[in-house]
């Protein structure tokens, strides 16, 4: 075993609806079965030099996410969705927008992308050459025609939740959906900073809310969520928390103990996440 693994630390181990493996991600998918996964979503290196990655020209990059990329297909159910989050790879103070150099790989396995959702944030590194960056994108891509989506839980408050109908045979009645509005493809929520009550030691972990919003959207319970980029476990936060299997791994040891705390904490009771608030309205009454 690694020197760098604890001595109790086991590279896969089972928790309340979750397996949190210490592996490589290539290694980790073989062991799936074919179609066996409702939603791969994943929050890939973005080649910057972080921490837990090393730089590389940018085809290598590529050509090792489309090597991930293919396995992922290969496990995804037939009415399954591929969530792939990402944000720019910076070269000499160029930009280059990683969704769009990924895009003819999804789309060489005949994935449909049903959309590119825009996540904004407000805080992040203050640039002084060129606006500072404020999202990240999340393209969503499905197999077919045929897949997993519920809008009813992920809708958000109506802007308007009294406006009426003022014409026609409706006239008088509630013009929204009781429930809220659907959210749209700009998505807000605050990223992972010193002061979110989900930090941990991982530079660029995954607020659990945004997972939890497709979690909701893409699969039914008992559905099985993949995150083969896993970091501190977010992504099977998200699942466990709404009755899914969470799957996930990442080759620092020290990120995968942080996720089984976190799953552990989760199971107990203990773990703070910022919520996802929902409210819908109810019809006013007449």
């Amino acid at each position: 075993m690694d020197a760098a693994f604890p001595s109790s630390f086991s590279p896969t181990e089972s928790l309340p609806g979750a397996v949190a493996a210490c592996a490589g991600n290539l290694a980790f998918l073989a062991t799936l079965a074919p179609e066996s996964v409702r939603l791969v979503v994943t929050s890939p290196p973005y080649n910057i030099g972080k921490s837990y990655e090393k730089r590389a020209p940018l085809e290598a990059y590529v050509a090792e996410q489309a090597a991930v990329i293919a396995e992922c297909v290969r496990v995804l159910h037939p009415r399954g969705s591929l969530c792939w989050q990402v944000g720019n790879h910076v070269q000499d103070g160029e930009i280059v927008p990683l969704d769009t150099v990924l895009y003819p790989v999804f789309k060489a396995h005949g994935l449909r992308l049903r959309n590119r959702i825009v996540w904004h944030f407000e805080h992040g590194l203050h640039c002084s050459k060129r606006l500072s960056g404020r999202y990240e994108t999340i393209n969503w891509f499905t197999r077919g025609d045929d897949y997993t989506f519920d809008l009813d839980p992920v809708r958000v408050p109506q802007k308007y939740p009294a406006k009426t109908h003022y014409k026609g045979p409706n006239t008088g009645a509630l013009s929204g959906h009781p429930l809220g509005k659907n959210p749209g493809d700009v998505w807000i929520f605050p990223n992972v900073k010193n002061n979110h009550v989900e930090k941990t030691s991982h530079p660029c972990q995954f607020p659990v809310e945004l997972v939890e919003r497709l979690v909701l959207a893409l699969t039914e319970p008992g559905d099985t969520v993949l995150d083969p980029y896993m970091g501190v476990g977010s992504a099977l936060i998200a699942a466990v928390l709404h009755g899914r299997l969470g799957l996930g791994c990442d080759i620092v040891p020290d990120y995968v103990v942080i996720a089984r705390e976190r799953l552990a904490a989760l199971s107990a009771g203990t773990l703070r996440t910022r919520p996802m608030v929902r409210p819908g309205y109810p019809p006013v009454p007449k």
